[in-house]
């Protein structure tokens, strides 16, 4: 039953149509060898009658007479005519229930009793062709003048007729079996013809590699039918999809570049500072050139500002790289994204807890961009949450072939707009950016899960990547 189940619609249908078929081919035959038989028993019993009293007429006076070979000599001359020869056997009695004649007189000797030849017989209106029996045997009485005179025992041959049921019930069974096999090829057929849009859609469904796809016109049925408004809603519903996919991409994108402007604010005090002491050396390289030592030491200076300006400019640029998606993560991504949070951490007063443990092996099979921008969005929105004076704390370990990333805050916690955003596929409200939802998009573009924990007044994000990751039962 299950395996029918897995059927598609265009066979199941046909196959019920064919087995309605089959019952009501069923049932018409029985009613048609039903007919074929009691015309045959028909048939049968008038020719009986017609033997017995064309027999009861012409063998009366002769019975009474218990004329034997009269007698003989007429049942002869009866099972030589037409109807005689379906009559293989007739004998007659007297009234005293002893045989006068039989047309096989070795069979049935003379005088012998015809309750011994009437085992079995049945009467003219029982007289039925039925079972595998093809002889019949009838015992009717032998009437004469109004009364009884003796009786008649006649075993008739139906094997003719035997066999024209079998053929019947044969020409049915065969006749049936192609019906219903054309009928339900035919059936098969039309099905498929008018469930192609179905098909078509169930294809074009399950088919999108990630992007689903319009119906083309040469596949919508013509004309206002059911099947044709359930294909055009469904490239309505591909064109929302996309036209809201695409907003939505803007929409990311737009946020990725208001994300590196507040960090491009940070990172200009970050800059500007080493900036005042870089010039302060060269002023004193200039107003000084001939104590080696204040060189020296000057350009010491220079060489660390200088490092130190190069390391936050290399982060920013790698921050910024839209073809970031091949390189492997490591350690050292995560020191980056602490360069470059610091500027909003020292701005803001936040204290900063960071941890990260890595595997090597774990680490390198994730891409370094989607989990940069995972963590940077989600440290953002920990330092806008936490407040001036607050804390923020970010902790990755690996385990289990698994990166575990956990971003915590002090603030006052996350609005319900904003989990719907991080945990939810909810449309995207008016207002507010698109950070969460890109922090959404990435973790399942990673096959990963996000887990939200509000606990003694710290707000916990965990997301976890990795293969087999399957978010726990709520």
């Amino acid at each position: 039953m299950s395996s029918l189940g897995r059927l598609p619609l265009s066979i199941k249908l046909p196959l019920l149509t064919a087995a309605m078929m089959v019952l009501v081919g069923a049932v018409a035959s029985q009613q048609v060898l039903r007919a074929l038989a009691r015309v045959q028993d028909e048939r049968v019993q008038e020719l009986a009658q017609l033997h017995v009293e064309g027999l009861s007429v012409a063998l009366g006076p002769l019975v009474l007479r218990h004329d034997i070979w009269e007698v003989y000599d007429t049942l002869v001359r009866a099972s030589e005519g037409t109807e005689g020869r379906r009559m293989i056997l007739t004998a007659v009695a007297g009234d005293a229930g002893r045989v006068l004649a039989a047309t096989d007189p070795r069979r049935v000797p003379v005088d012998s009793a015809i309750a011994d030849l009437s085992v079995g017989a049945a009467a003219l209106e029982d007289l039925t062709v039925g079972g595998a029996n093809p002889v019949l045997r009838l015992l009717a009485p032998l009437t004469y003048q109004g009364r009884t005179v003796g009786q008649i025992v006649t075993e008739l041959d139906v094997s003719d007729l035997l066999t024209e049921r079998r053929q019947a019930l044969i020409y049915l069974i065969l006749g049936n079996a192609f019906a219903v096999g054309v009928l339900a090829f035919a059936g098969y057929l039309a099905m498929r013809k008018m469930l192609r849009p179905v098909t078509t859609l169930a294809r074009q469904m399950t088919e999108t590699r990630g992007a689903p796809r319009p119906i083309p016109a040469t596949g919508i049925p013509r004309g206002d039918g059911e099947l044709a408004r359930l294909a055009r809603t469904y490239n309505s519903m591909v064109g929302a999809v996309a036209a809201k996919a695409e907003a939505e991409r803007r929409l990311a994108e737009r946020e990725r570049f208001v994300a590196l402007g507040r960090l491009s604010s940070s990172l200009a005090h970050e800059i500007n500072n080493p900036l005042g002491g870089l010039l302060n050396a060269t002023d004193t390289i200039r107003n000084f050139p001939d104590r080696p030592e204040v060189v020296r030491q000057s350009a010491d200076l220079l060489d660390r500002g200088l490092r130190h300006l190069r390391d936050v400019t290399r982060v920013a640029l790698e921050q910024n790289r839209l073809d970031d998606g091949d390189r492997q993560l490591a350690s050292e991504d995560f020191e980056d994204l602490r360069l470059l949070i610091q500027p909003e951490v020292s701005r803001q007063g936040l204290d900063l807890g960071w941890s990260v443990v890595l595997s090597p092996e774990t680490a390198n099979r994730l891409a370094a961009g989607p989990v940069r921008q995972i963590v940077l969005n989600l440290l953002l929105n920990a330092c806008a949450a936490a407040e001036h004076g607050g804390r923020i704390g970010l902790s990755a370990a690996t385990g289990n072939d698994q990166l575990s990333i956990e971003v915590s805050d002090t603030g006052v916690g996350m609005p319900k707009s904003a989990l719907d955003r991080l945990l939810t596929d909810a449309p995207l409200s008016p207002g507010g950016g698109v950070g969460l939802r890109l922090v959404r998009d990435l973790t399942t573009g990673l096959q990963g899960y996000i887990v939200h924990e509000r606990v003694g007044g710290v707000t916990c994000i965990r997301v976890i990547l990795g293969p087999n990751s399957e978010a726990p039962d709520a």
